[in-house]
């Protein structure tokens, strides 16, 4: 981490070191009571945010402000959130504060329900904490900002290191694809598993570029999206070259192929295989210390941190570097709708500095979005969620805009042909081109 200066979490301090006023950010504020609304849907979140709001209020007393929060928690899977919160804009009846994925800004903020958050921003010191890749990655199309990232962390591959220690199979970092295929080799020479999952196919829906193929085609190409036109460039040629490993993959049995055609694929491979030790490599976020396998997680693995370590993505092409993937996880945002911008900001800030933001880390099972929280407990006690923090520094991220649903859905399609076996690398790409130049229209495909 570049600094590791621990800031006091009052907000008296908070407050006037950000030099907020009631009018500071262009919104007229209340002296009187106010009581403003903060939309939680998972069970983690809405456990943590409660825990937190008593302490928002009672700072907000100090200074004399007397703002309620009321914490709307209603525990949904991402596709309920997104229909619910949708209709919700429509109808101007948002929570001032949404608690929603990154992923969904850019459609949200496109279609105007999300109010920028610049001037507060600029107004506030603590936003000078925010890892430079983070405030980039936050700007839109349009050059403004309209969301709070909340939490964090890297994509990599995690690894059973005991299984491939007592196979004698080497463990450092592997540095290419070539390398590391080598090695799966062994394992499934071996034991005669698949050794590998990467989601894949459109049984993984979102996930599949999301958390497999995005990723990859990051590490190796960063210009199959123009930010500036908005336009997606599907002959660029980081494309064929993804197409290309997962038929590789594919086509050595290195893939566990028929957990990826199952209706819930990410069942038998990550919490089922991967915890028996019969797959040996994931794709997996920082995440998954937390709510995968850890103590409490959804299988838990015995001694985790003995036994599962992280590589980096090797490079896929000649001259690519090992990478992680940034992950932008949770973001705060406030409808456009709100009456209630400036506490809503207010209330943002207070939840993403010190104590508050490390609490929700640890719950979480996420990195620090900002650099000077390293020793704030109880995420200074957390070794796994602190290297993830490291990690971030030379990690990748495109940012992507309108036509990402679209993309997500011909890669997921296209992938499935390299499962069932239609397809072969080539085959697999260009079925992908024929299908996203359909989905996207002429306007946000590159000419």
């Amino acid at each position: 981490m570049k600094r590791n200066r621990a800031i006091a979490v009052g907000l008296t301090t908070l407050v006037a070191a950000a030099g907020l006023t009631a009018c500071s950010a262009g919104d007229e504020g209340s002296d009187g009571p106010v009581t403003i609304t903060i939309m939680e849907y998972q069970q983690t979140r809405i456990d943590i945010v409660e825990s937190l709001i008593p302490g928002f209020e009672a700072e907000m007393k100090e200074q004399g402000r007397d703002i309620n929060v009321e914490l709307i928690a209603d525990q949904l899977n991402d596709e309920q959130f997104k229909t619910k919160i949708t209709q919700q804009f429509i109808a101007g009846e948002a929570p001032d504060v949404i608690d929603m994925g990154d992923s969904l800004v850019p459609g949200f903020a496109g279609a105007g329900y999300l109010a920028p958050l610049d001037e507060y921003l600029d107004d506030w010191d603590g936003w000078d904490h925010w890892y430079p890749q983070f405030k980039d990655a936050s700007v839109r199309q349009d050059g403004q900002i309209y969301s709070l990232l909340n939490t964090s962390g890297v994509l990599n591959l995690f690894y059973r290191e005991d299984v491939l220690t007592d196979l004698g199979v080497e463990t450092s970092q592997p540095q290419t694809w070539d390398e590391l295929i080598d090695r799966l080799v062994e394992v499934r020479d071996a034991t005669g598993d698949t050794p590998i999952v990467l989601p894949a196919g459109s049984a993984w829906g979102g996930g599949t570029w999301n958390e497999g193929f995005q990723p990859l085609l990051g590490g190796t190409d960063q210009d199959y999206y123009d930010p500036e036109t908005g336009r997606w460039d599907l002959e660029s040629p980081g494309w064929e070259a993804v197409f290309d490993l997962y038929a590789d993959l594919a086509e050595e049995d290195l893939l566990p192929v028929q957990d990826l055609l199952n209706p819930n694929p990410w069942q038998p491979t990550k919490y089922e295989k991967f915890p028996a030790g019969e797959i040996q490599v994931a794709a997996q976020g920082t995440w998954g210390w937390k709510f995968d396998w850890g103590p409490e997680g959804a299988t838990p693995i015995p001694d985790l941190t003995e036994k599962v370590s992280t590589w980096q993505f090797p490079g896929l092409r000649d001259g690519d570097d090992p990478f992680g993937w940034l992950n932008l996880g949770g973001v705060y945002t406030i409808p456009e709708s709100s009456e209630h911008k400036e506490e809503a900001m207010l209330l943002m800030q207070y939840l993403t500095t010190g104590t508050p933001l490390a609490e929700q880390l640890v719950a979480s099972g996420a990195a620090s979005p900002r650099d000077d929280i390293t020793d704030v407990a109880p995420y200074a006690d957390e070794p796994e969620l602190l290297q993830a923090g490291v990690d971030q520094e030379t990690s990748v991220f495109v940012p992507t805009g309108d036509g990402s649903d679209q993309i997500a859905q011909a890669v997921a399609s296209a992938t499935e042909l390299i499962l069932t076996g239609d397809a072969d690398g080539q085959e697999a790409y260009e079925a992908f081109v024929a299908d996203a130049t359909e989905l996207l229209g002429p306007n946000l495909v590159k000419e």
